[in-house]
């Protein structure tokens, strides 16, 4: 499901006040990473990842292997932070504008 721009808009006010949940370190993309990924997408539905140090396309390739293996969006990044964004299908917690 693509995200509307108004949906982002939405998405990133909300995501404003948040902390990382999710922080990379030096070895990158790790398996035990991917599955605090999802537990945190799952409890939450929007998170901050912090993305570990190196140059701007390590960071990009970093957050496609994170969205590629969690298939959540991305609606915001700047710098080393990423906002984050996945539906509970199950017991969903924001309601998106449409």
């Amino acid at each position: 499901m693509a995200l509307t721009s108004s949906q982002i808009r939405y998405l990133r006010g909300l995501a404003h006040p948040l902390k990382p949940v999710v922080m990379l370190g030096g070895k990158g993309v790790t398996a035990g990473v991917l599955k605090e990924l999802d537990q945190a997408l799952d409890d939450h539905e929007l998170i901050k990842v912090r993305l570990s140090g190196g140059d701007r396309t390590e960071r990009a390739n970093e957050l496609d292997r994170l969205i590629g293996s969690s298939h959540a969006e991305t609606v915001q990044t700047i710098g080393h932070i990423a906002v984050l964004y996945r539906r509970n299908h199950d017991k969903p917690q924001i309601a998106l504008p449409k």
